[in-house]
Order: C-alpha cells, then structure tokens, then sequence
C-alpha cells in the first residue's frame, strides 16, 4: 500500500475553467486551501482568460497556482471558445512534468481536457450549441468517479446517466458574512456605504442568465411597484464563460415595460460582497438549477432572510433554516414572499442608525435559525471527505488506471505557462 493511500500527505490536482467569481470556482479555490491547510500538496489549475493575473481574489501560499494563459480572440462563437478552451488546457496539462495522486476536475471543460480524473459535478445542464452538448455528456461519461455537491443532483445524475456519485457538500465561508452583518464600526461603514448608495432593496446574485431565474424575479418585483416603501431590485455578479447577451437584453425589455429599473452592479469585488449581503433587506435566488446554493447560505449567515426557488436540492440545502428561507416556484409566489419579509421588517422600528431590515435583529430565531444552518458547512469536513475518497480510489483503483505521482514543490505560489 503506498504512502498516499495509508495515510500520507496527497498531491492532489484540482483544475477549474475561470479565474473568475462564479459558484465553482469559488468551491475549487476554497476546497484547494482547505486540503492545502490540512497538510496535502495541491495544485489549482485555471484558465487564465483575457489577460487574468490570477483568481479574483488572494490565493492561500500554500496552494501552487497554475494559471494557462487563454486570450481573448475576436468573433470566437461559444462552441469554438469551448473547443478551444479544452485544447489549450488539455496541452498545458500534458506537457507539465510529473503527475498527481488525483486529478481532480470541476467542471465540464477541465474534465474534458484531462484524462483518469476524477469529476465534481455541481450542477446538471441542457445545452443546444452542439460543441457543449458534446462536452457535457463526455465530462460525465469519462471520469472514473464522481462527487456531487448534494444528494438531488446525486439523484439526477443516478437517473440520467445510471452514475452513481459521492455526496460530498461544499463548505460556507459563514464567518466572514456574519462579521460583516456585526456591531463594529468597520462593518457597520461598510454597510452604510451600500445603503447611502442604494436605499433598501433586494439583491440577486449570479448577474442576469437564464439558470439564474432573472426573468421571473422581474416579473415578481413588478408586483411589488405599489409598496409604500420604496425597495431596489439589485442584480450583482455575472462573469460567465457563455453569452447571455440576448437573454439580458429580454429581461431589461421587459423590466422597463414593467416599469421596473434594476440596478446592475456587475462583479462586485471579493472584499466588499459579504457587506453587500449584509446590507440587502432579502436575498433573491430564483436559479432554475442550482447544485448547492451556496450564495444563498452565505446570505443566511449574515443574517438576510431568503427567498428561493422551490426546488429538490434547494428545500435538501435550505428547509433546516425554517422561517428564514420562503420558497417559491411562480413570480406571484416570489412576490408574495418577498412581501411579506419587507412586511415584517416595516413593522419593526429601526436600530439607531440601521434601517429596518427583513433579517430582525442578530437575536432574533430567524437570523439564529439561518446562521447555524451556514454554519453546519465547513470546508475542512468538505476536505477531509475529499481526502477519504481520494483514499478509497488510490486502493482500489478498480478501473485499472495509472496512478500517478509526484512531490510537488510549492515555492512559488503561483506559475504561469
């Protein structure tokens, strides 16, 4: 039995597509520094697309960082970027001395640039460009294991495609979005900031995309238009590797037709997001597929109440917070519940200088109830399960694959082919 297997430090890759805020990339970068902190050699491999010096945020020393240049070309459709995307990576991770215990690959790009990987599986999508139709059913056909971030895509991916998955759930950073819904002065100013900005509201993330319900939050805020107090439709992030373009300009047609004006904030940075949540009076998550709902769970640990759409890995994730999450499946229900959180918040009176917010005090049962559900995800319980798994495979290699190794050195934080 080797080292690895008995119990040694692994040297484990873990590849990802962006450098950029999307749900998956946030994962990969925090299950990397999570199995860095518990004493194995990682490698984050990325995409480093248009010129990206690195991942959106700071990246844990103690993770080598592997960034392959990808620039932008001119007039490139969705599936020759996708195409592309996969040969670039694919090149660069065979020509890289070496190997690793575990390949381990985080979404449909990376798992099909590489091969005897395993593959994590967040979400399950139907595409219609054929190159993507193509890359999804490859990414899961070929892996020889799979890990599903909760028991409902774990349930689709057995239906679908007869694959049985490791339920592995990610972690939640809930400690850095409950300190930024605290007392001290730096949180409260960052808090105000947002508020002077953009009054009270309710904030979306993940930016406007068809997986991410836009269309029918719209339709649900012009429901809302006749409210007495007057609350913001805020719409943040929206990095993306595909081109939403024609699906945003839909949804913006409509909203001014429905006399609705969001505010689109675009990426917001990494430091400044937790006070931004903090801030908002409710969360709106009205995805049409979702994998986890992390975004979500991080609004409940600062203290926002929820919002979401009514779906089998949402109630999964979500239902334990009790009366801090409201599900809903049409923009009259969405409404509705988005009403009656403004509702209960209007019925309090403010906190010295705070406005009123549907999230209630830190005391209060709901914001109890949705933090501790946060806070029931850890990333080193989400890192320990990968390593007991990456264990199993590396004994039993059941498929007969080469397993590889290699001591890889980390003094340099980050190396750019």
């Amino acid at each position: 039995m080797s080292g690895s297997a008995a119990g040694g430090p692994l040297s484990v890759a873990l590849l990802t597509y962006s450098t950029r805020p999307r749900g998956g990339v946030v994962a990969t970068l925090a299950l990397a520094e999570a199995l860095a902190r518990a004493g194995h050699r990682v490698s984050l491999w990325t995409l480093a697309r248009g010129g990206d010096a690195g991942f959106f945020r700071p990246v844990d020393p103690a993770v080598e960082v592997v960034a392959v240049p990808f620039p932008e070309v001119a007039d490139e459709t969705v599936g020759e970027r996708i195409l592309r995307s996969i040969a670039v990576l694919r090149d660069a991770f065979e020509a890289f001395p070496g190997g690793y215990d575990i390949v381990h690959a985080q979404d449909c790009i990376t798992a099909n640039a590489v091969a005897d990987c395993v593959r994590t599986v967040h979400h399950l999508d139907t595409f219609t460009t054929p190159e993507l139709v193509a890359c999804h059913e490859r990414a899961l056909r070929r892996p020889y294991a799979h890990v599903c971030v909760s028991a409902a895509v774990a349930a689709e991916l057995a239906a679908g495609w007869g694959i049985t998955a490791t339920v592995i759930p990610n972690g939640v950073d809930a400690a850095r979005f409950t300190a930024a819904a605290g007392p001290e002065a730096p949180a409260r100013a960052a808090r105000g900031h947002w508020r002077a900005r953009l009054g009270r509201y309710v904030l979306a993330v993940g930016g406007i995309e068809p997986r991410k319900g836009t269309a029918d939050l719209v339709e649900a805020f012009a429901l809302l238009r006749e409210r007495v107090t007057p609350v913001s439709l805020v719409v943040a992030g929206g990095e993306t590797l595909f081109d939403y373009r024609g699906y945003r300009e839909q949804v913006l047609a409509r909203a001014a037709q429905l006399g609705v004006e969001p505010v689109i904030l675009g990426p917001v940075a990494h430091e400044e997001l937790p006070a931004l949540v903090a801030a908002a009076n409710v969360f709106a998550f009205p995805s049409a597929k979702e994998g986890f709902g992390l975004a979500a769970l991080e609004a409940l640990a600062a203290g926002v109440p929820v919002v979401t759409r009514d779906l089998p890995v949402l109630r999964e994730v979500l239902a334990a917070a009790g009366d801090a999450v409201r599900f809903a499946s049409t923009p009259t229900e969405f409404a509705a519940a988005l009403e009656a959180f403004l509702d209960s918040a209007e019925r309090r009176p403010a906190a010295g200088a705070e406005q009123p917010r549907a999230g209630a005090g830190a005391g209060h049962p709901r914001v109890a109830g949705g933090r501790a559900v946060a806070r029931g995800y850890s990333w080193a319980t989400a890192a320990d399960r990968h390593v007991a798994l990456y264990r199993e495979l590396i004994r039993t290699q059941a498929t007969g694959r080469p397993t590889r190794r290699i001591s890889v050195t980390t003094d340099k934080s980050s190396i750019s082919l």
